[in-house]
């Protein structure tokens, strides 16, 4: 489920996270039609990334679209939570951009009443694990044969979460 809310723009420094608009979806597809990419979110449309767009935030990278981070937000005050996705393209791997990334959006819906963040990376996918981990999310369970892998086989992910108060405020 997209957010309850148009989502607004979020900056710091050279990273911004901004609504998604049809205007990205070219340069998302050519990015998820990378092979380091590709590996892990599998064949894509123009369609399906139009799809995908609802409810995300593109991230913006000294004003070049450098991926989607997508928000699923659970509105109900006894539920509150976010699940998020997010790829980047290749170039901007190993810079620490989809850590600022995950920040920024975190930030911006404890601050919605959110308390608590999930997101389900593949348990081979280890940079985006140890990524996940440096912002702060915990390994709480395996989602055995969550996904299908472009290949066709049936794959694990792992679910991780963190709660609003232990993300550190001050690291990067």
């Amino acid at each position: 489920m997209p957010t309850a809310y148009p989502l607004p723009s979020l900056r710091r420094g050279d990273l911004v996270l901004r609504p998604a608009e049809r205007a990205d979806a070219d340069a998302l597809l050519e990015m998820l039609a990378e092979p380091a990419v590709a590996e892990w979110w599998g064949d894509n449309t123009l369609e399906s990334v139009i799809e995908e767009m609802a409810g995300a935030f593109t991230i913006e990278i000294d004003g070049e679209v450098a991926g989607l981070l997508e928000c699923h937000e659970e509105p109900d005050e006894t539920y509150p939570s976010v699940a998020f996705d997010i790829f980047l393209g290749t170039r901007f791997h190993g810079r620490a951009h989809g850590r600022r990334a995950l920040r920024m959006a975190i930030d911006h819906f404890a601050n919605h009443g959110h308390h608590r963040f999930t997101i389900d990376p593949t348990v081979g996918n280890e940079p985006a694990i140890r990524a996940y981990a440096a912002v702060g999310f915990k390994p709480v369970g395996t989602l055995r044969a969550a996904e299908r892998s472009p290949a066709g086989e049936w794959r694990d992910a792992l679910l991780m979460d963190l709660l609003a108060w232990e993300l550190d405020p001050v690291a990067e």
